[in-house]
């Protein structure tokens, strides 16, 4: 189910992930089975999620962002250089109004 249905939504989302700093780093691996997971559990506690890219990661960020998404039932929001915005809205409780 798609949350965000406007550019401004997604701006919205974008400037509130300007001051977070990211909680899971990719790295050489890539996408592991425990990130995806991580980042899967990490959604009942918030709702806005930034992932950093390592450098000695030889993945597109941008593919990596539309992958996570698909696995965690999120909504990538933007990849910008290295790093990933994901947003998955809490039914019960939404606490980002789009």
């Amino acid at each position: 189910m798609k949350f965000i249905q406007t550019s401004k939504q997604r701006a919205r989302l974008r400037s509130l992930a300007q001051n977070l700093d990211p909680i899971f780093q990719v790295g050489k691996s890539s996408l592991t089975p425990e990130v995806t997971e991580a980042i899967r559990e990490a959604f009942n506690t918030r709702e806005l999620i930034k992932i950093s890219v390592l450098k000695n990661c030889m993945d597109d960020p941008r593919e990596l962002g539309e992958i996570i998404a698909e696995r965690t039932g999120s909504e990538l929001v933007h990849t910008i250089g290295k790093k990933i915005v994901l947003y998955k809205r809490d039914i019960d409780n939404p606490g980002i109004e789009l």
